[in-house]
């Protein structure tokens, strides 16, 4: 080690340990995409809200077939977290996580494939699209509001 102080030792160890415990899944600064589509029959409007700890995305309406998406990239700590409150015109709503780190497992990586995630309203709940097989599964039913 010639050269190499102790300090620099220190350092490049640290780093180590710090990359390490991040998540295998979710590399820092991936950017990834999350569309939501109101694919509700009878032209029915579907109500938008969502956001992360630090970014509101915003309110949305959206008529029927229509979507909106926003791209961002994961933070370094690995905890990037989107969720998103939906709401038919009929007082129905759904309230889940659409994006997340995944630190012990695939699930969404392999239904996000190409980190693109979508996620469709439709009259008997809200379905992600498996990109691998390109087929939308049901995740989330509707609630109702009193």
């Amino acid at each position: 080690m010639s050269g190499l102080k102790l300090h620099h030792v220190v350092f490049f160890v640290s780093l180590a340990l710090l990359a390490s415990s991040i998540p295998s899944r979710a590399e820092p600064f991936e950017k990834w995409t999350v569309h939501i589509v109101n694919g509700l029959g009878g032209g029915r409007t579907l109500f938008a809200h969502c956001k992360s700890k630090d970014n509101d995305i915003g309110l949305r309406n959206l008529t029927a077939g229509t979507e909106f998406n926003w791209s961002f990239k994961n933070n370094f700590g690995g905890t990037t977290l989107f969720y998103c409150y939906l709401r038919t015109d009929h007082k129905q709503y759904a309230s889940f996580d659409v994006f997340w780190i995944e630190k012990h497992d695939d699930w969404l990586g392999l239904r996000c494939h190409n980190k693109d995630c979508i996620w469709t309203a439709k009259n008997d709940g809200v379905y992600i699209r498996n990109l691998s097989t390109k087929q939308d599964e049901f995740i989330h039913p509707w609630g109702t509001h009193w």
